[in-house]
């Protein structure tokens, strides 16, 4: 579904940008649209889930049965600011092709990079039942103390101690010393920007390669780590990891 947009105040957007964003802007009324396609790999390779096996750093050989991510308050960049989408709240789901892309109403204007926080921002994990991608039938949700499963990857390995060699990431914490969200900036390869024109779609393609998960700046072996599913320090160390999963790896501009 397309969402309109909203443009936030400076003193909103700070935390993604920096100083030199000074100026507030009021939305434009010729829009395009901008389209955002995650697509999910392993060193480059489509991930397949339940079929295909692969090898982490480390030597051990892993398969993934489910691989599930939230993306929130997603902004587009330009010269004087920020452009947000609105209601921004997206469950990414290997198994559901429909929720690897989506799109949204956006000013005309160049942008030059993309914003978003990787997880369920406090406000909504303390705000009582959600629907869409929020809903806890989606299971993504633990209780109001612990909040949403920012990320989730299950699976097996032969090095995995725990019963039927199964390897389980539920990483999520959303408060103090357990904070796993992530904010990211992600800067258009040299030479490329985003145009939004008047009635056209744009989109970013955007790669997140789970080989990440296992290295840098933390190095977790499955046969000492198969098992993460409550906050604390060990998923914070996965979060650190797993924030370096992602890069821009196409954007086209103004199709019909």
């Amino acid at each position: 579904m397309k969402n309109r947009l909203l443009l936030l105040p400076i003193f909103l957007a700070i935390a993604f940008t920096n100083s030199s964003y000074q100026r507030t802007y009021i939305a434009k009324e010729k829009t395009g649209t901008l389209k955002i396609t995650f697509i999910n790999t392993v060193k480059g390779s489509p991930l397949q889930l339940n079929e295909a096996s692969y090898t982490n750093p480390f030597a051990e050989q892993y398969t993934v049965s489910r691989f599930k991510y939230y993306i929130s308050n997603i902004a587009v960049a330009f010269p004087d600011g920020v452009l947000t989408e609105k209601e921004s709240y997206h469950l990414i789901d290997e198994s559901r092709p429909e929720s690897l892309s989506f799109s949204f109403y956006a000013n005309v204007n160049t942008y030059h990079s993309l914003l978003f926080m990787l997880g369920v921002d406090s406000i909504k994990n303390v705000s009582g039942a959600q629907t869409g991608a929020l809903d806890p039938l989606n299971d993504m949700f633990w209780t109001w103390n612990t909040g949403y499963v920012m990320a989730k990857m299950e699976g097996n390995s032969p090095q995995s101690t725990i019963v039927n060699n199964k390897v389980e990431f539920h990483i999520g914490g959303f408060s103090g010393a357990d904070n796993v969200l992530k904010k990211l900036k992600l800067n258009f390869p040299a030479g490329q920007a985003l145009e939004i024109r008047e009635g056209k779609t744009s989109e970013i393609v955007i790669e997140a390669d789970l080989d990440k998960w296992w290295q840098y700046p933390n190095d977790l072996k499955i046969a000492n780590n198969a098992l993460c599913t409550t906050p604390g320090p060990l998923a914070k160390k996965f979060a650190d990891n797993y924030s370096k999963m992602f890069s821009i790896k196409n954007i086209t501009n103004n199709q019909n």
